[in-house]
């Protein structure tokens, strides 16, 4: 049976309070309130400026067991050295991201629009990687939805990225044993998903499950508590039998 972890991108948004979080809870307890009712989060200020083993260690401690993060990965590495001479730079970040232990899920590797397809530099790239980890690419330049980019996330168990952005859903390709959906914002909603956009989803994401065993999910249409809102309601569709994490 495939399993659904399903949460937003990001938890420490001020607007949040009395939207999701009570008015009177302290900061420090946002992240312990928000386990209780998602049972994933996305990691997303790990791309601006990567966190100090300290944070990793308080928010592997401030989270329920059983609780998984998703790490996005150093716009260091992705944007500025574009996957090419950041040995040292992985290194690093590896030895951060490990202080979540078992809590430690996909790692998030979203190249720029800019960058086009470059075979050889994302196979030098993904022999990097730590094979007991998972990863992740999202690609925003089309040249590298092929099937001959497919195969060589496949070949080393690595998921492709499946993303919308109102308009411009990418393949639904499956190229690893899980798979990792990101929800920008719907086009046609001020950012928020209807049920309609949902249910479509939800059809869309049930095709995965005889190729996928995990399907990590995430909102990242953060504005107005649409995050939430839309995580909540999914988790809804797609375990109907169980209450929502």
């Amino acid at each position: 049976m495939t399993l659904y972890l399903i949460g937003t991108s990001g938890w420490h948004y001020d607007h949040w309070r009395e939207r999701f979080y009570p008015p009177d809870l302290p900061k420090p307890r946002w992240l312990e309130f928000y386990g209780r009712h998602f049972s994933t989060l996305e990691i997303n200020s790990s791309f601006y400026h990567l966190p100090t083993e300290k944070a990793f260690a308080r928010w592997r401690d401030s989270s329920p067991a059983g609780f998984v993060f998703a790490v996005k990965v150093s716009r260091f590495i992705t944007h500025i050295k574009k996957l090419a001479d950041c040995e040292e730079a992985l290194q690093t970040f590896f030895a951060r991201a490990r202080v979540l232990g078992e809590k430690l899920g996909p790692c998030l590797y979203q190249l720029p629009p800019s960058m086009g397809r470059d075979d050889e530099r994302l196979k030098a790239f993904v022999g990097l990687l730590p094979p007991d980890l998972r990863h992740v690419f999202e690609f925003r330049n089309d040249s590298w939805f092929d099937p001959g980019i497919y195969k060589i996330l496949r070949d080393r168990n690595i998921a492709l990225c499946i993303y919308d952005m109102g308009s411009r859903p990418t393949p639904c390709e499956t190229t690893a044993d899980f798979s990792y959906i990101r929800f920008h914002g719907s086009a046609s909603r001020r950012g928020c998903y209807s049920d309609v956009e949902l249910l479509q989803w939800a059809e869309r994401i049930a095709r995965m499950e005889a190729q996928t065993r995990v399907v990590y999910i995430y909102f990242n249409n953060d504005a107005q508590g649409f995050a939430l809102k839309n995580a909540q309601r999914l988790g809804e569709i797609l375990t109907p039998s169980t209450p929502t994490p």
